[in-house]
């Protein structure tokens, strides 16, 4: 890659959790020395919403996603590009194909499963070509858990000589928001938005796959029998009643699952897939009447989507205008008082065949999909940016393989502290 203006361009700058992504870049621009630059349609509208923020971007780039030029010429002036514009399924291509292009790594926090795949399909081959990071679901899902499990995996592999047979991720909520709970405490509208698309997605009978990221028939047959996506309720390995995982089961377990089979890959090992299951531990400090009909309304709607997935094409496309419609828009979404005081911690319990056991532990700060989600992110644009702080790999690769296991030493700066012991 030659010598680039900028580190990090961040594109949708003005969307909510863009300006979270400007925030943490300024701060880290004065520790660092980071080049960064804040792109969206509008050059007055970037200055004026930072503006609101406190942040001022060093530089403005405008760029549209029907504008192929100004996204090439966006792609030409950064190292990395963090793209926020969404919903992806509509927008994304073009600035991942305006990347490649121009030899520029890209990451984003897509959870529209079918669309990563088709990029997969597209965009890996040109990308190992071009030398080039492309890197998506990278925030709360899909960075956190798949760094964790990836860290899990090597200790077993250091400590005991096996991989994993099992694997189970449960997200506690220490500490949340004063006063009654709100649905976008939960849920961006942005997010809801990305559900409405990916209903009518042509390949929208992948969204709950969990092998929907394998490219081996067998091995994807092996991931499906040995870790379906379930919606109901279970108890945990912790002990804990376990909901689905917030927003939606089926976005991790496909890139977790991935990692897996790319990390035998590069081995030459046989790819053995573990168990895997994951959720929300509704811990006794949670279980107050809001949130419990909070997370029963979240159930029930991951296991609606599941079903609108498997339903023909025209009726998905019908019911997918309509959610549209009726679900928010993107911008919708809670004030800074509503995203700061959030405390979480990610547990990820694991096995090996002969019953060895290590667990790792992510504790965060900030509300997971808005705010700790916008430091990882910025972090990690940062990292694949900064030559030789990520593994020498490139093509479409999931979080965990685009950063290695030197990333947690890094997330720490976004509030995301990994720690590692038995369990």
């Amino acid at each position: 890659m030659t010598e680039r203006e900028f580190d990090v361009v961040l594109f949708g700058a003005t969307s909510l959790t863009g300006r979270r992504v400007a925030a943490y870049l300024a701060e880290r621009a004065e520790q660092t020395g980071l080049s960064w630059a804040a792109a969206a349609r509008d050059r007055e509208k970037i200055v004026r919403v930072l503006d609101e923020d406190g942040v001022e971007a060093p530089a403005t780039i405008v760029a549209d996603v029907g504008d192929p030029a100004s996204l090439r010429s966006m792609a030409e002036r950064g190292s990395a590009i963090v793209n926020l514009v969404g919903p992806y399924t509509r927008y994304g291509e073009p600035v991942i194909a305006a990347s490649v292009d121009c030899s520029t790594h890209y990451l984003d926090l897509t959870g529209e499963i079918p669309f990563a795949r088709r990029m997969l399909d597209r965009y890996d081959r040109p990308a190992r070509d071009a030398g080039v990071k492309v890197v998506q679901v990278c925030g709360y899902e899909a960075l956190a858990p798949d760094l964790g499990v990836l860290m899990a995996s090597e200790a077993a592999r250091e400590r005991f000589r096996e991989p994993l047979a099992e694997v189970e991720v449960e997200v506690a909520f220490i500490n949340w928001p004063p006063g009654m709970t709100r649905p976008s405490d939960f849920v961006s509208g942005g997010t809801m938005q990305s559900l409405a698309m990916a209903a009518s997605d042509p390949r929208a009978d992948i969204l709950t796959d969990p092998a929907a990221l394998i490219d081996d028939r067998e091995a994807a047959e092996a991931v499906r029998e040995r870790s379906p996506i379930r919606f109901l309720p279970r108890r945990g390995a912790s002990g804990a009643v376990v909901m689905p995982m917030m927003p939606f089961a089926w976005i991790n377990p496909a890139v977790i699952h991935r990692s897996a089979a790319q990390l035998a890959s590069e081995r030459g090992e046989r790819f053995e897939p573990f168990a895997y299951r994951e959720g929300v531990a509704l811990t006794r400090s949670s279980l107050t009447p809001s949130r419990s009909m909070a997370a029963g309304v979240l159930e029930a709607v991951q296991a609606g989507m599941a079903a609108t997935s498997r339903m023909r094409p025209s009726i998905r496309s019908r019911i997918s205008a309509g959610m549209s419609r009726a679900l928010p828009s993107s911008g919708f979404g809670p004030g800074a008082s509503r995203i700061e005081p959030w405390r979480w911690r990610m547990s990820v319990f694991t096995r090996t065949a002969s019953g060895r056991q290590v667990k790792v532990a992510v504790d965060a700060e900030g509300h997971p999909g808005y705010l700790a989600t916008a430091r990882m992110l910025g972090e990690a644009g940062m990292m694949v940016a900064d030559p030789g702080a990520t593994p020498d790999r490139s093509g479409c690769l999931t979080p965990a393989m685009a950063l290695g296991t030197g990333a947690p030493e890094r997330l720490a700066h976004a509030r995301a502290r990994y720690s590692l012991a038995d369990a």
